[in-house]
């Protein structure tokens, strides 16, 4: 049956496919090279479908061939099928019906890793460090995190039941909780890091995300903020009219934000700022970092055309394309890229390939003979070629190995539940430190737990090894390589005390996470965040911050 239901329906629909495409008003090789390509993938399919030895599941490979074709062009043109509809809608309106929650796997187990303050979640009791068992009765134990976050999810003033586990309880705990609309906020957090320097995360650019930072810049001048920090890190991008409406806070009515230049010549457009701005002249330092990525290099690149802000921190993600959603039949839509975006000095930011790019995904290292040169408003030289170089280079923070490994096996993250349920409240998130007692007391707690780890250089070694045994050369530098190995083998106990700073901060970071959720996490960080503490030292010199936008 399922065999002659494909072969009508695909009788029936390839002659008005080939009906559409030749009923151009010029039709010509163009168009028969497309209606001749999709009468061979309709035949194959054909065939694929009756004669391949297992059942096939046409949904899926329709789409794998979907997926095919598109990431021919670029990793940004993308197929959405009706099922996926909802989260797309959620990651570019930043609003979804459920409960207000992260969850995560940590150690073999469903971890609320951060409540967010005023949805039911958090409301209802439900804290950080919690072992999700069921919702709604349906074990999920065994389930990914998407899988229990579609449990979670739901209409608003839908009820849903969670059964967790807490540590120091002996038995499970049920709870009651009414989903609501939850809408992420584009500005998680303001506030200020000096008395006169204000503080804005901007993480998304979903709808309101200018009215967020215009509305949070001017209660921090209420509370006394000269000047302001606007962190671009991690921020992957979204909406174009936010990105100019956020630029608009900080650049006067009139100046052009970005112009996008694509095949329909129609739809090329040049973007100005409509509104006077919250304030043109207040100093600003820019964060950004290789996660920048999109909306939020448009406004890092108008900052830096105008010579309006310094911007600190990494080289930014490197995507110059503008995308738009065409919907398609059976409620399906394809985001295609339509254009690319240029900032007011004449760049393209987009990566000139897609082979050379970091682990991350951004972009790599650009030649300087295949770069641009552009000139900013004071006659400062910035480039093209992939991504926005800033004008204060702060290298990333790597942790240390045992810093890494104690992170991935949760142990920072166990010790810090524990003592938010054995300790007297944390009263504040800036002045509460890890000292050498509560240090001590985390080695000790250590003592039963598993935290080995291989660094890199011990890595390298044993390929040494193995490739010198392949090449029959061992037996000849065995003693060195074993002199080698002893001089750089990690001790556990020696490296806590190495790198007892880095691990004493990520303590305090976690620990003040149980009370003061993600404010606290950000305020806990701002005295040693390179990139902040870099910021405040651009920001507090007015000789250097003048030096750097080509103001002397």
């Amino acid at each position: 049956m399922r065999n002659r239901l494909w072969k009508w329906s695909a009788g029936a629909l390839l002659p008005v496919l080939i009906i559409t495409l030749f009923s151009f008003t010029s039709p010509g090789e163009r168009y028969f090279e497309i209606a001749k390509n999709l009468d061979i993938f309709a035949t194959l399919f054909k065939e694929v479908n009756t004669y391949y030895v297992d059942e096939v599941n046409p949904n899926q490979l329709i789409k794998a061939g979907i997926d095919g074709m598109l990431e021919t062009l670029d990793p940004y043109t993308n197929y959405i099928p009706e099922d996926a509809i909802e989260d797309y809608r959620t990651m570019t309106t930043g609003q979804y019906g459920g409960i207000g929650a992260v969850i995560g796997r940590k150690n073999g187990k469903n971890i609320i890793i951060m409540p967010y303050e005023g949805f039911p979640a958090y409301s209802s009791g439900l804290r950080i460090g919690d072992e999700l068992v069921k919702v709604d009765g349906i074990d999920v134990t065994d389930k990914n995190t998407s899988d229990i976050s579609k449990l979670l999810k739901g209409q608003a003033n839908t009820d849903v039941e969670l059964t967790i586990n807490r540590f120091g309880k002996q038995d499970p705990l049920v709870l009651e909780l009414k989903r609501e609309k939850i809408t992420i906020d584009n500005v998680p957090y303001y506030g200020l890091v000096k008395d006169d320097i204000g503080y804005i995360k901007l993480s998304d650019f979903t709808t309101g995300a200018g009215k967020e930072v215009k509305d949070a810049l001017s209660e921090l001048k209420e509370k006394g903020a000269k000047k302001v920090i606007l962190d671009l890190r991690g921020n992957p991008g979204g909406l174009l009219s936010e990105a100019i409406n956020v630029s608009n806070v900080f650049v006067s009515k009139g100046s052009e934000i970005v112009s996008t230049k694509g095949k329909v010549s129609d739809w090329n457009k040049s973007y100005k700022a409509n509104d006077n701005p919250v304030d043109q002249e207040i100093p600003l330092v820019v964060l950004t970092s290789s996660r920048s990525a999109s909306a939020a290099e448009i406004v890092s690149g108008v900052m830096q055309d105008y010579d309006r802000g310094v911007l600190v921190g990494q080289k930014t993600f490197g995507k110059g394309l503008v995308q738009a959603t065409r919907p398609l039949t059976y409620n399906s839509q394809l985001k295609v890229t339509t254009a690319k975006y240029y900032t007011p000095s004449g760049r393209c930011i987009q990566a000139i390939d897609y082979s050379h790019r970091n682990e991350d995904g951004s972009v790599g290292k650009v030649p300087d003979s295949l770069k641009m040169e552009f000139k900013t408003t004071n006659n400062r030289v910035v480039y093209d070629g992939g991504g926005i170089d800033p004008d204060v280079e702060v290298e990333d923070a790597n942790y240390s190995p045992i810093s890494l490994s104690l992170i991935s096996k949760g142990l920072i993250f166990d010790f810090a539940t524990e003592y938010y349920y054995n300790n007297d409240p944390v009263k504040d998130s800036r002045s509460f430190q890890v000292n050498d007692q509560l240090y001590d007391q985390f080695i000790k707690w250590l003592g039963d737990k598993d935290y080995d780890y291989t660094t890199k250089v011990e890595n390298k070694i044993d390929e040494l090894i193995a490739s010198a045994k392949k090449e029959k050369y061992y037996d000849d530098i065995e003693s060195q390589i074993m002199d080698l190995r002893q001089k750089v083998e990690h001790n556990k106990e020696s490296d806590l005390q190495k790198f007892k700073d880095e691990v004493k901060r990520l303590l305090k970071e976690e620990i003040v996470s149980r009370y003061f959720l993600e404010d606290g996490m950000l305020e806990a960080s701002f005295d040693y965040d390179q990139d902040i503490v870099q910021a405040v030292e651009v920001l507090d010199n007015p000789s250097e911050y003048n030096r750097l936008l080509g103001r002397n």
